[in-house]
């Protein structure tokens, strides 16, 4: 198959910016699936969103799900944390396995589910409240016995916030820049101390220079999280997806690493879609 010119991508951020060319020969039988899909099939009533998906998300890599819009990865994305069982008609046939245990089984919570894999918007929704308020108000509810304070202070940390913020916690989420609400509720998410973390296009709402930070956090949060990414940015991809799962028309196309993706992908469609023939 003939190779595709691989997208340029910066040249000079290498060190920051692009997904680690190391990866390229990683042995995916070598990793650890977090997360496992097993002849997934959703529906909105009678309208098939999803269809026969098998796929593993990889333990502290970033997965990246790219394709046209309705295709079916912000479908799938949510149905990682159950949020789509707020939509009515949702149904759900096959397996999804967190760590192994099927989240969808009977007895399994869906809120327990949804405070081990952490979720953020396209769109920064901080709560209308005082940014330190907007990271302990979850943990406080649900019952954390810990230290508040040093909670609120390691999330910002960790998403690279708190050096902007540690002088006006008090202050309205809202005076924060887009950038900084994003990360806000990147840290939110953090707080509840998820196992993975999923993302639908957080950057599309942000500028170039808050986009690159937030691009940043996540490749440094892998270390410690297992991160799945909705984008329709494919220079965002390939800076940062570890792993690329193309979708179409609700099925998964093609699974691999990120530098096989968009170097040489075994399906035209595929090829088609990154080199801007459609989309």
């Amino acid at each position: 198959m003939m190779k595709v010119p691989a997208l340029k991508l910066n040249p000079g951020k290498t060190e920051n910016n692009l997904a680690d060319p190391s990866l390229a020969s990683e042995n995916p039988e070598e990793l650890i699936p977090a997360v496992s899909c097993r002849d997934l099939n959703i529906w909105y009533g009678n309208f098939q969103a999803v269809t026969e998906l098998n796929l593993d998300l990889y333990q502290n890599r970033i997965s990246a799900l790219i394709g046209p819009s309705g295709c079916g990865k912000s479908t799938f994305l949510r149905s990682l944390n159950r949020m789509n069982d707020f939509i009515e008609g949702f149904r759900l046939e096959g397996k999804i396995l967190l760590q192994e245990e099927d989240i969808y089984a009977p007895r399994v919570d869906p809120v327990n589910i949804r405070l081990r894999v952490g979720m953020v918007f396209q769109s920064p929704n901080p709560f209308p409240r005082p940014i330190q308020e907007n990271i302990a108000l979850g943990p406080r509810l649900n019952g954390y016995t810990g230290d508040l304070e040093e909670l609120v202070v390691d999330s910002l940390q960790k998403a690279y916030l708190w050096d902007e913020v540690k002088d006006k916690l008090k202050k309205s989420a809202y005076s924060l820049s887009g950038g900084q609400q994003q990360r806000l509720c990147i840290a939110r998410a953090l707080a509840m101390k998820p196992d993975a973390l999923l993302l639908d296009e957080p950057t599309s709402s942000l500028d170039p220079v808050s986009t690159t930070k937030i691009e940043e956090l996540l490749l440094e949060l892998k270390k410690n999280y297992t991160i799945v990414i909705v984008t329709h940015n494919m220079q965002q991809a390939a800076r940062i997806g570890d792993f690329t799962a193309f979708f179409h028309q609700g099925s998964l196309v093609e699974y691999d690493r990120t530098f096989q993706i968009f170097t040489g992908p075994s399906q035209k469609l595929t090829e088609d879609y990154i080199t801007g023939r459609f989309g």
